[in-house]
């Protein structure tokens, strides 16, 4: 069947986009499959953000508790203290509850002092059982006995009215529950919730709707039962606020509601009603709009305006300032028994709540699992008076979702390009960054964006997908192995193995620095031993050495005879190669130190050695030939290693490196305060044009040892590279007759006889070196 454009086939027309798919999964190669699979794990976890299953909310949770409790700037206003109903309190005026008159006295001594406002962290819900009336009834009631007390003022005789008397004449908040019949509300005693309205002061709350507004019951939890106040206590008080708290579902009390509905009537909280009352706030706005609640409006000439913000639900985040104890806390039996500074109180705003033990009036937080209640409202109460607010802003959803897509989408590009092995480091950043980074901005600016889905997907999509490539390139290892462990050396295998891209002799250039270490005069010392005991003393030398080199990331090249070679940066980069070198050098020279104490023991002779080191350009790679190669490094920049090792008898020293090592060297944080770098000599070595500046490498402690002599040595070779070489003979002389450095000799012969023989005009104080 064909159309009419061309007298082309319709099925070769819909080909096209299928090969070309085809096409673009084939050049993909086995990195579709890794592709898929990450494209699989960021839709899972996109789809788990849009769920919120409850164990994530969880992990959630515990992600905001740290950021929370780290060190992180607060604005406090100084304002609330706590007066504590505590252990001491307890024990001078015995158990809770108190006679209503004490507290009413209490709450005398914070008027007299002239507090601003007292928030009660307390119900009293029931008649006071201690009342002289309520003694008479309970005698009349259970044992039928008429009793009257005599000489009482008629004012005390119902302590419920002496603590009503009291509310009337101060800046006093109620506080009272209210009954959601959920587990983990906190609130007041079981049984005690009662049906329909309270009669509470009026709450100064109203709204404000947008055309579009949620309906109230839709974003506020409703409660139709109430643990309330004593109707006389209610009606005298000037205000009242709810004590609950309503903690996640952990019990954590991460948020806390400023506004709640009770029988379609707004409630305020104990702390933003504790606040109103302190400044004369007549009236606080809720906003509601399409999203639900929105923010909590009030202010007054003295608090000034606060936009409070609230999540849909009217739950404010609590800006914890710390753990329990962090606000000022006021015995209650001082206070009563005026201990207190009025100073200490006057101004400020009082939570009036209980931390004794038996009382067990405690919350859990992120900040403490056992804080006293009181102290969440304390804190409530400081963010609105000082506008310290933390909030979920409404665009925090667009960000973390594009976050979780834009971080599982780059984790699976990375991974199906890049090893495993060498992301995880970069990924642990990333992942330590968006934590750090949301940490951060909650810290800084009170916005809570939520990192958790983020790294979800990055540590699903590492842990997945690394699997996959472990397993494929496992697989891969077995072919390898089975192919070529016939043919070549198992070390080549090996690297073969790890690395089959490698499989070619030409290797690659790259920056290495390399070390030579010989053994001095060691025909001579084989000469004294038997061939055993050659085999065995160079076995015992070698194998500490060859750790040190191993344990500083350096490659173990060869053992030639009684040298060793050895590179760093390659096969594996190493960023501070140099200084790793130069440590191990170092550490080698410890070594043979500790070793010749047992070469002496066991085979009557010491061993001497010399390490030559230098950094520059070679090539790495597999050299030898078609049967068999090794992975080594060739190239000038091993020559001129080993010329250093040469010369290091020359100049009585064991580690020679070069001018180029020692630039980058010289200020690597690995040597401070572990190595000394001393100018040797500047010269031009056996087959080489180009001059090469000589340093040696002493450790701290030697170099502080021999501090005046290599200070002496610098000053005098100051005078050989200025062409004044009597005197650098002189000088040079002196200080060979005073220490047992051979440099010294060496430096003074080669100065006389420049000074018999200067060089011509424009002499550029290299020396050539006619031997290797």
């Amino acid at each position: 069947m064909t159309d009419t454009n061309g007298g082309k086939s319709l099925s070769s027309l819909a080909a096209r986009p299928l090969g070309f798919v085809a096409g673009v999964w084939r050049a993909l190669g086995s990195r579709a499959e890794l592709l898929l699979a990450g494209l699989a794990v960021t839709a899972a976890v996109t789809g788990l953000y849009l769920a919120r299953p409850t164990w994530l909310e969880f992990q959630d949770g515990r992600l905001y508790d740290a950021m929370l409790t780290r060190e992180r700037p607060t604005v406090r206003s100084g304002v609330p203290v706590v007066v504590d109903i505590d252990e001491a309190s307890l024990a001078e005026h015995g158990q809770w509850p108190w006679p209503r008159y004490r507290v009413a006295l209490l709450l005398g001594r914070l008027r007299n002092a002239g507090i601003a406002a007292v928030g009660l962290d307390i119900v009293f819900a029931e008649p006071d059982r201690a009342s002289p009336s309520a003694v008479i009834g309970q005698l009349r009631r259970d044992l039928r006995v008429e009793a009257a007390v005599t000489g009482l003022p008629d004012a005390l005789s119902d302590y419920d009215r002496v603590l009503a008397d009291m509310l009337r004449s101060g800046p006093f908040v109620l506080g009272y529950y209210q009954d959601f019949g959920q587990p983990g509300h906190v609130g007041g005693p079981a049984g005690m919730a009662s049906e329909g309205a309270c009669p509470l002061p009026p709450a100064r709350l109203s709204m404000a709707k947008t055309p579009d507004a949620m309906a109230l019951d839709a974003c506020l939890p409703e409660s139709r039962r109430m643990v309330c106040p004593l109707p006389v206590l209610a009606k005298a008080a000037p205000a009242a606020g709810f004590i609950n708290t309503l903690p996640d579902r952990d019990n954590i009390v991460r948020r806390s509601p400023l506004v709640l509905e009770h029988l379609g009537r707004l409630t305020p909280s104990l702390a933003l009603a504790t606040v109103m009352e302190a400044y004369g706030v007549k009236n606080a706005v809720l906003r509601v709009t399409s999203g639900g609640i929105e923010s909590l409006t009030l202010g007054s000439e003295t608090l000034g305006r606060r936009v409070i913000p609230l999540d849909a639900g009217g739950r404010l985040l609590v800006n914890y300032r710390g753990p329990g104890g962090t606000f000022p806390h006021l015995s209650a039996a001082d206070v009563l028994a005026g201990r207190v500074d009025p100073g200490e109180i006057k101004g400020r705003i009082a939570f009036v709540g209980a931390s004794a033990a038996a009382l067990r009036d405690l919350r859990a937080t992120p900040m403490d699992r056992a804080m006293p209640g009181v102290e969440v409202h304390a804190t409530i109460a400081d963010m609105i008076v000082s506008g310290d607010f933390l909030s979920q802003p409404d665009w925090a959803v667009a960000v973390e979702l594009s976050a979780t897509v834009v971080m599982g989408l780059l984790s699976a590009a990375l991974l199906a390009y890049a090893p495993a092995a060498t992301l995880l480091i970069p990924f642990a950043a990333l992942g330590a960054g968006s934590w750090y980074g949301a940490a951060e901005l909650l810290g800084r600016t009170g916005l809570y964006v939520s990192p958790l889905f983020p790294l979800l997907v990055l540590v699903l999509n590492f842990t997945l997908l690394t699997f996959l490539k472990f397993w494929r390139e496992e697989r891969q290892k077995r072919f390898l192995h089975g192919a070529f462990s016939r043919y070549v050396a198992p070390a080549v295998v090996a690297r073969i193995v790890a690395r089959p891209k490698d499989l070619r002799l030409t290797g690659e250039e790259r920056d290495v620095t390399v070390l030579f270490s010989d053994v001095r005069g060691f025909t001579s010392l084989s000469e004294r031993l038997t061939p055993t005991q050659v085999s065995e003393l160079l076995n015992r030398y070698f194998t500490p050495l060859t750790r040190i080199i191993m344990e500083r990331l350096g490659t173990m090249d060869k053992f030639i005879g009684d040298a060793l070679m050895a590179f760093w940066n390659a096969p594996v980069a190493v960023a501070d190669h140099p200084a790793q070198a130069v440590a191990a050098a170092l550490e080698m020279g410890q070594r043979l130190d500790a070793l010749n104490t047992v070469f002496s023991r066991d085979y009557g002779l010491t061993i001497a050695s010399g390490v030559g080191l230098h950094r520059g350009l070679a090539r790495v790679g597999n050299f030898g030939s078609e049967e068999l190669f090794d992975y080594t490094v060739i190239g000038d920049t091993v020559n001129l290693a080993s010329r250093l090792e040469g010369l290091t008898k020359y100049y009585d020293v064991r580690v020679l490196i070069s001018g180029e090592l020692h630039q980058e060297a010289k200020d690597a944080p690995l040597l401070a305060g572990v190595a000394a770098f001393v100018e040797v000599d500047r010269v031009r070595v056996k087959g080489k044009d180009e001059a090469v500046d000589l340093f040696t490498v002493f450790s701290a402690a030697e170099a502080e040892r021999r501090r005046e002599e290599l200070a002496a040595f610098g000053a005098a070779r100051e005078l050989y590279a200025a062409g004044r070489f009597a005197e650098a003979a002189e000088a040079f002389a002196a200080l060979a007759g005073q220490y047992a450095w051979k440099a010294f000799g060496v430096f003074a012969e080669r100065s006389a006889a420049l000074a018999e023989d200067p060089p011509p005009d424009g002499w550029d104080g290299v020396f050539a070196h006619t031997s290797k």
